[in-house]
């Protein structure tokens, strides 16, 4: 099936995501609220909204790994079969590093820093999939392990860094939930939805940075500022951002 045009004001929008572009790969800066691809919502994904970037041969972009709807940030797209298939493998050899940073509540996990190796397993009820800790010996546990890092913290939340070792759907909400720290606006694993009297917008995890492997050899790095709606909830409970990851307006 041939995919729907684009509107020049698409093309437009989908061009002001790119962080970082060369010949082989694009990474781009997801907002929250578009899915990666496949959503039930009536509207383009970032996978439709590649076709902005598609060779004269009809030949577009392809999606390296997904983000959560909600989840913001750094997002990799290969131009070639070749090159998927090469950071698919990257992915799966764990040669690709993220950094994803996350608003929990309440307050600073304890430790402050540490690692959480909990195993998943996948369960469904109804139409939705989620993600549930299990015994590591179950038959359908899946190995997971995320690292967390506290960068600041009050009574009532704390930034996180994180950095997931493994892949697993919903990984890192469940991580958090599963220390008694949910990431605010995961209604789904526990996540508070109101933040010293401040309502939550979405679920308030961001992708923050991501190392790999380049197909033509060497290593890229890109990151992706932190955006309004996160930086605005955190100033406002006096937790500061890292300076780099502060966009112009935040």
């Amino acid at each position: 099936m041939k995919p729907a045009a684009l509107s020049p004001e698409e093309i437009e929008f989908v061009r002001s995501l790119i962080l970082y572009e060369d010949g082989e790969v694009i990474a781009l800066n997801k907002p929250p609220g578009l899915s990666s691809q496949g959503g039930r919502i009536a509207a383009h994904t970032l996978d439709d909204l590649l076709v902005a970037f598609a060779k004269p041969s009809g030949v577009r972009p392809r999606l390296v790994h997904r983000l959560d709807r909600d989840t913001s940030g750094v997002i990799l797209t290969a131009r070639s079969q070749p090159g998927a298939a090469f950071l698919g493998k990257a992915m799966m050899g764990r040669r690709v590093r993220k950094t994803y940073f996350a608003l929990v509540a309440p307050g600073a996990p304890d430790p402050r820093e540490g690692a959480i190796e909990a195993a998943l397993r996948k369960e469904s009820q109804g139409r939705e999939a989620y993600m549930k800790v299990c015994p590591r010996d179950h038959p359908d546990a899946l190995a997971s392990f995320t690292r967390y890092r506290t960068l600041a913290a009050s009574d009532t939340a704390a930034l996180v860094e994180l950095a997931p070792r493994t892949g697993r759907m919903h990984q890192l909400r469940v991580h958090m939930a599963s220390i008694g720290r949910p990431i605010a606006g995961d209604p789904r694993y526990g996540g508070v939805l109101v933040l010293a009297g401040a309502p939550v917008p979405r679920l308030m995890l961001h992708a923050a940075a991501i190392v790999f492997p380049h197909p033509s050899g060497g290593e890229r790095r890109v990151e992706a500022p932190v955006p309004a709606d996160m930086a605005a909830l955190a100033r406002g409970l006096d937790l500061a951002i890292p300076v780099r990851w502060k966009a112009d307006d935040s």
